[in-house]
């Protein structure tokens, strides 16, 4: 076979990988302009509780269950916090000696820790105490303020964050910055965890994003890139996810982690087209977060990997998949508001 013959069949085997890639990718907008109709005519409105997949399996029963116990809580608002204290990690301390998954100071701990689980003993280390102690300690405090102006459930958390005496001389939010941030940050984050009865961001939506990705395919990587005519229109991972959201209407926050509490958390099996796909340095903390991709189908992702690299596509199941976020305007908003404290 002549040297231009097989240039010939390479390229033609290149070009029908490509053409089964773009109809493949045809075939996945359809099917999610498809699930928009079907989402059109679901129920309207919104409920709050815990999005699907937002607070850990292990962990879910108990912030839903203890989430509930006073009126100055909610199960997402639990999640917020806990989230904030610990990333779910149930072996955490800090510097300053808090320990566990609600990151209680062992003094604190000896006035308010609760037994959760009825085992006879109240662990600081476990989530099936702490997670109780945290609840109970939040309505406690709440009880303490009662009767200081202006929301309750703020005075609470400035009363977490900055001891109750503090919110009854000031009669509300202390004007400490740091209190005033606390008290903003958790409850912007707490939109992030809760579940609205239509979870899922308009599929046209996320055919959209996909669309804006797919036409970036072989665009050289560039770390920071936005893709600006200055950078020529070069993106990294989360400067190619958060233009392509922003292309239909939905501001993400810039880092990937930060894009991780832009809606709810779907497993595995559950994933669709639009939905941002998230890897990590330590599966069960995703604030070690340090890659996103957009989920086309079929295990792969549209991927800016690496310098060097290009825009392609690439599969998703890789030793460091941390999860998935289907993004919803709600989601996007806190995630980005919360950020921005």
């Amino acid at each position: 076979m002549g040297e231009d013959e097989r240039v010939r069949k390479v390229w033609l085997s290149v070009s029908v990988g490509i053409g089964l890639c773009l109809s493949f990718m045809a075939l996945l907008l359809l099917g999610t302009y498809m699930v928009a109709g079907n989402l059109a005519s679901g129920a309207g409105g919104r409920t709050v509780g815990l999005a699907k997949g937002a607070v850990p399996a292990a962990y879910q029963g108990l912030v839903q269950r203890w989430g509930n116990l006073c009126p100055a809580i909610n199960p997402a608002l639990l999640a917020a916090q806990l989230y904030q204290e610990s990333g779910w990690n149930p072996k955490a301390q800090s510097p300053a000696n808090a320990r566990g998954i609600a990151q209680f100071i062992p003094g604190t701990w000896a006035s308010h820790g609760v037994d959760g689980d009825k085992d006879g003993d109240r662990d600081i280390w476990d989530p099936a105490d702490a997670i109780p102690s945290a609840a109970a300690y939040d309505c406690s405090l709440a009880r303490y303020v009662k009767d200081v102006p202006g929301n309750a459930t703020h005075n609470m958390l400035a009363s977490y964050n900055a001891g109750a005496y503090a919110v009854i001389k000031y009669r509300g939010v202390p004007p400490y910055r740091e209190t005033q941030n606390y008290v903003k940050r958790i409850t912007t984050l707490a939109k992030s965890f809760e579940a609205p009865v239509q979870p899922v961001a308009s599929s046209q939506q996320a055919a959209g994003a996909i669309y804006f990705a797919q036409d970036k395919l072989g665009t050289p990587y560039l770390w920071g890139g936005n893709g600006t005519p200055e950078q020529n229109g070069r993106f990294d991972c989360s400067g190619l996810t958060k233009a392509a959201y922003h292309s239909v209407g939905i501001e993400l926050p810039r880092v990937a982690n930060d894009q991780w509490n832009a809606g709810p958390h779907p497993k595995r099996d559950e994933l669709l087209p639009g939905d941002l796909v998230f890897f990590a340095y330590d599966l069960g903390d995703p604030r070690s977060i340090h890659h996103v991709g957009i989920y086309v189908g079929g295990g792969y992702m549209i991927n800016a990997p690496y310098t060097g690299a290009v825009i392609r596509f690439d599969k998703i199941d890789t030793p460091d998949y941390i999860g998935a976020t289907r993004v919803t305007q709600d989601g996007a908003n806190a995630a980005r508001r919360a950020n921005s404290v």
